[in-house]
């Protein structure tokens, strides 16, 4: 795997100083490591310039130098800045083939970064991406140079869907992405109002909606707050971790999330958090609401924890992820739990009449939890799930509809992480008169963080991932929590909580995926 956008690009480069108060010299590091640039966001910076200094140098840095050459469209960029920790060296500027920032800033001993940055135009294109390159960085004691054949990356175009404080809400989480049957794409994410943290919390489930392939997304929704119910503030009547299906036969959305009344200080998935039986303020609660007019409206959220649950469970509660239409018009939403001795598991739950009436598939794997289902060619479903026994993905199948099950040739040994949701999806491409069958997954690839936020493509039904089609779309840490959704025929969006918002979201062209 050669291209440059799959690696960071690390350059160092040791010139010593040209004047008497530099006898030590000074070190230069480029660092250009894959991450997206982001719209809607203030600062995108992507690009590390780093001079060591071993001794206090008395060298001061006059400008540095960068060429945008590689950018499929200069004019997406609004505006470049240079940055010295959070203070701006030298003036902002106006994107150019070639940019130079002049300051005066004194070098101190030790390492000294300077941040490239740029902000795009609300209407930058999402198939395009912004590449830059350290031309040269002036000083006092001389000029220093990166060497002539350093590749940049190519950073990849996306959009901030939900930032730190938009709308005055702390923190977005657990997104999950589906698309409507008219192409409408629909994000469902916790709203964490007050702090980043789990339940229990003033947590309200959010929707965000686009209706041209994700160029533009309306304002918030909230769909689903349960208020002070009973009493009780908004901080003991959190609601988190939804999970979205859309019949693609009626258009109707379901959207399910788990609530908690009471018990401050607790998780459902920890202790007594979540507890058997189906009282409300003991055991964790199943809801659910839903749209028939393309989510412009939303009913009242549906409890379904007496019909769907079993008494001796300890925890039900959908996986957030999006789930599947079958051909015959089932409805397959990814589920998770805790069984009779509190220990986690995943499964599926199915309706056949449209949304209508849902019942709950068997445990798939004990010790998992968040999934991801997706329908294989011989019609069965495969179950891809989050794994807490080791740090490889847990996968098993069903012919019945999660009456029964079994592992999968790849189960716990083929797809790494570093326990967290991730995403798999079906497509089936067409290419001409050809048909590319083809399942696309997407997690931190990591065993260690949640680094490494990657999409990976199977051409033989899940069996293997080839490392020669992994696309890397963000090496820093996020949260992870990925989901993938098909956008017409020849692109997938993905949202996912990566190292530059809440909630990012990028489209992706098949053929970038396919043909690496």
């Amino acid at each position: 795997m050669s291209k440059p956008t799959l690696f960071s690009t690390l350059v160092a480069v040791s010139l010593l100083g040209s004047c008497a108060s530099a006898p030590q010299g000074i070190t230069l590091v480029v660092s250009d490591k894959v991450q997206p640039v982001l719209i809607r966001n203030p600062q995108n910076r992507f690009l590390e310039v780093k001079l060591e200094a071993a001794s206090e140098t008395g060298v001061h840095v006059q400008s540095l130098e960068f060429s945008l050459e590689g950018t499929e469209r200069i004019e997406d960029i609004e505006s470049m800045e240079v940055y010295s920790g959070e203070t701006l060296f030298g003036t902002a500027a106006a994107p150019a083939a070639k940019v130079e920032f002049r300051g005066e800033q004194k070098l101190q001993k030790g390492a000294n970064s300077f941040w490239l940055s740029c902000r795009l135009k609300p209407d930058a294109a999402l198939s395009r991406g912004v590449t830059a390159r350290l031309v040269s960085v002036k000083s006092s004691g001389g000029e220093l140079r990166p060497p002539p054949d350093a590749k940049p990356v190519r950073h990849r175009i996306g959009i901030a869907l939900r930032r730190h404080d938009d709308d005055n809400v702390h923190t977005y989480r657990i997104p999950a992405l589906a698309t409507g049957p008219d192409g409408t794409l629909y994000s469902v994410y916790d709203m964490r109002r007050r702090k980043s943290r789990d339940l229990q919390e003033d947590i309200d489930i959010g929707l965000s909606r686009s209706t041209d392939a994700g160029v533009n997304w309306e304002p918030v929704r909230v769909i689903m707050d349960m208020g002070e119910f009973n009493g009780k503030p908004q901080e003991e009547n959190g609601v988190s971790d939804p999970g979205i299906v859309i019949d693609q036969k009626t258009g109707e959305i379901f959207v399910f999330a788990v609530w908690m009344w009471g018990k401050p200080g607790k998780h459902q998935w920890n202790d007594d958090g979540s507890e058997p039986g189906f009282e409300i303020g003991r055991s964790a609660q199943l809801m659910m609401v839903k749209s028939r007019d393309k989510g412009l409206t939303w009913s009242k959220p549906e409890n379904l924890t007496r019909k769907l649950k079993r008494a001796a469970w300890w925890l039900l509660a959908p996986a957030p992820q999006q789930g599947i239409n079958l051909p015959d018009g089932t409805l397959v939403l990814p589920a998770q739990g805790r069984d009779e001795k509190g220990v986690p598991f995943a499964t599926i739950m199915v309706s056949r009449d449209h949304g209508a009436n849902w019942t709950v598939g068997e445990p798939a794997f004990s010790g998992g939890n968040e999934c991801q289902a997706v329908q294989l060619l011989d019609g069965s479903i495969m179950l891809n799930m989050r794994n807490d026994h080791e740090r490889y993905r847990a996968v098993f199948v069903t012919s019945d509809l999660g009456k029964t099950w079994r592992e999968h040739e790849t189960n716990r040994k083929t797809l790494i992480e570093p326990n967290c949701n991730g995403s798999i999806c079906r497509v089936d491409w067409k290419r001409g008169a050809e048909t590319r069958h083809l399942l696309l997954f997407a997690n931190p690839h990591s065993q260690k963080a949640r680094t490494h936020h990657t999409v990976q493509v199977s051409f033989d039904e899940g069996k293997t991932w080839p490392g020669k089609n992994h696309l890397l779309l963000d090496e820093g840490r996020g949260r992870g929590y990925p989901s993938l959704s098909r956008i017409g025929e020849d692109h997938v969006g993905i949202v996912y909580e990566g190292s530059q918002a809440d909630v990012v979201f990028e489209k992706i062209a098949l053929e970038e995926l396919v043909n690496r």
